[in-house]
């Protein structure tokens, strides 16, 4: 069985300020239920414009809709989610970004794991959420 590649892209068009030449996807789904997402930030998906510029809340908001949105492009929802990354810039931003992750993932209870990071792949870019997923009723 092959992997579905969910929002396929080459960086040549989603950074064009940056001489890369890669083939990526938003999300793969593997063995038919098990979901891989790319790390999300504050950036429409459909536009790739980032937004909330400075508001790591809203940034946090823009991540947890993609994720969602791509979950259902899948086949799942947010429930299926079993393991959530968050990478934040600065400290201080641990309570917003979990307040908000928070609302979105209750009653999911996936393992988590927080990061305070140097930087993200853009200056703007605050906070980066990625999961991974299993659709439950797509177990082989």
């Amino acid at each position: 069985m092959k992997h579905t590649r969910i929002r396929t892209f080459n960086t040549q068009k989603t950074y064009p300020e940056q001489n890369l030449d890669n083939d990526l996807c938003q999300a793969v789904v593997a063995r038919g239920s098990t979901v891989f997402l790319r790390g999300q930030i504050g950036q429409n998906l459909d536009t790739c414009e980032s937004v909330c510029i400075g508001d790591v809340a809203g940034q946090t908001e823009q991540a947890m809709y993609n994720i969602k949105m791509l979950l259902e492009e899948a086949g799942g929802g947010l429930e299926d989610i079993c393991k959530i990354t968050i990478y934040i810039i600065d400290p201080r931003y641990r309570e917003d970004v979990y307040r908000v992750v928070g609302k979105w993932l209750k009653g999911v209870f996936p393992v988590s794991t927080g990061l305070v990071v140097s930087a993200l792949a853009r200056p703007e870019w605050l906070v980066e959420i990625d999961a991974t997923a299993v659709i439950a009723d797509k177990v082989n």
